[in-house]
């Protein structure tokens, strides 16, 4: 499922009131600390999601639990192309975890390579 319009415009005015953590992270605590699902609960998610998603989002899967947008935030790094491993590096995943959850989007990637390893070969493989 591709990310809301509405998603990316949240978290671009979300870095842009709040900034990040030094270390990158978007949420953080007042002193800069880890924030703990105890921090937000499940009412405080439920309302949040239901202020910013359409009445059918709301009921679909769609960002049910915080860690949801965490994977689909690494699914559309690998979905957009960028190495595995850089992937890998960014969750805070061996490439064995990676490739263990993520298998879907990376079989979804494999075929745009052989696609793009096909073109190339054709070009290739024309006369001048």
């Amino acid at each position: 499922m591709p990310i809301p319009p509405h998603f990316v415009r949240l978290l671009r005015q979300h870095i842009d009131t709040h900034g990040t953590a030094p270390d990158g992270r978007l949420f953080r605590t007042n002193r800069d600390g880890l924030l703990q699902e105890t921090g937000y609960g499940e009412v405080v998610w439920a309302k949040a999601r239901k202020n910013v998603l359409s009445e059918a989002e709301t009921a679909s899967l769609l960002a049910r639990r915080p860690y949801d947008l965490r994977h689909a935030g690494v699914s559309f790094w690998l979905s957009s192309g960028v190495d595995a491993m850089e992937c890998a590096r960014r969750a805070g995943h061996s490439i064995a975890v990676l490739h263990k959850v993520y298998a879907k989007v990376l079989d979804q990637t494999r075929e745009r390579a052989n696609s793009r390893i096909d073109a190339a070969l054709r070009e290739w493989n024309e006369p001048e």
